[in-house]
């Protein structure tokens, strides 16, 4: 287990390295927050793991104890985010975005890191384009997999309403209907995708670590509610910089993060947590465009009919980048 004052430290060395000019002198002339309170969700999704391990840089910061709360991994944190129940969230770009489409006063703030989302198939679906008429698993209609999966096989030109067929289980069943023959496919992250190959249940279609176009694009960003923006734009941007300085931490120190998850509740003890943060490429966020992943993953859900909005418009209304680049010339990830 690593305790706070060595976590400080190896953020600190990890930070250290990733200075641009005088960022001390510009921290130091930055007003404190306008609020000491910071609350972000707590769900079953190691991949969202800068969030979780970010409290000792959120103190360091100005707030006080970083409230999680707990939503376990049924996709409430959406809701809640746009309720004004929690301030910043990691967030899967797909249903981020139907949400913006859908009226709720979310805005997306910049990308942390690409390539979590696997797609697991069954043996005789060898692409895509196999998915056409088959069954394919998500939790709920528009839940993150049902939406991924829609721009999916969106790309390779099918019609995720009309050509694939849906059903929606827990995710705790998705292994095992698959493996029962009663769906064909279903998305998934890590923990959940390192341990469905371990076992060799089904095989991976897309890893978005690794196909294109996916691993070029974000798959998870930051995300705040319009009214904490207006009302804290220091606090916002403050969350911002500890959160994607511990998307560093995860790259260059995926142990030490893996061991604090567990030690914190936010993932149980596993091979596969430690295997997902080292196969996540951490630390990217200032080298990806966010813009061009909202865009992307906007026309992909428009065409699929998931939300009505152009691209254009969900970026207007739903995107403020103004913090991700005064970070990216203060910090060089």
């Amino acid at each position: 287990m690593i305790n706070r004052r060595r976590f400080l430290h190896d953020t600190a060395m990890a930070g250290a390295a990733t200075v641009l000019g005088s960022v001390a002198d510009a921290f130091a002339a930055e007003p404190p927050p306008e609020t000491k309170r910071i609350r972000l969700p707590k769900v079953e999704v190691t991949c969202w793991a800068p969030a979780y391990v970010a409290g000792d840089l959120l103190k360091a910061e100005g707030f006080s104890e970083p409230m999680f709360i707990d939503y376990g991994d049924s996709g409430k944190q959406y809701d809640a985010l746009a309720a004004g129940e929690i301030d910043i969230m990691m967030s899967f770009v797909a249903p981020s975005i139907q949400q913006i489409d859908a009226g709720k006063p979310l805005v997306l703030l910049g990308g942390v890191h690409p390539g979590c989302i696997e797609l697991v198939a069954a043996s005789d679906i060898r692409s895509v384009r196999d998915l056409k008429g088959r069954l394919v698993v998500a939790t709920a209609p528009g839940a993150p997999g049902q939406l991924f999966v829609a721009a999916f096989v969106g790309h390779v030109g099918l019609d995720p309403l009309r050509d694939i067929k849906w059903a929606f289980h827990p995710q705790q069943k998705f292994a095992e209907l698959l493996q029962a023959g009663k769906v064909d496919a279903f998305m998934t992250s890590p923990p959940f995708a390192q341990e469905a190959r371990a076992k060799k249940i089904g095989h991976v279609i897309i890893n978005s670590a690794t196909d294109r176009p996916w691993s070029q694009y974000f798959c998870c960003m930051l995300t705040t509610n319009r009214e904490f923006l207006r009302k804290h734009p220091v606090a916002t941007k403050r969350a911002m910089r500890a959160i994607l300085k511990a998307s560093n931490l995860c790259a260059s120190e995926p142990e030490a993060v893996a061991r604090k998850l567990v030690r914190d509740g936010f993932a149980k003890e596993s091979e596969f947590v430690l295997q997902g943060l080292r196969e996540i490429p951490y630390g990217q966020w200032s080298t990806y465009d966010a813009e061009d992943t909202v865009r992307y993953y906007a026309l992909r859900l428009k065409e699929g009919e998931f939300i009505k909005a152009t691209p254009k418009k969900i970026i207007a209304d739903g995107t403020d980048w103004r913090f991700l680049n005064e970070l990216k010339k203060e910090l060089k990830a």
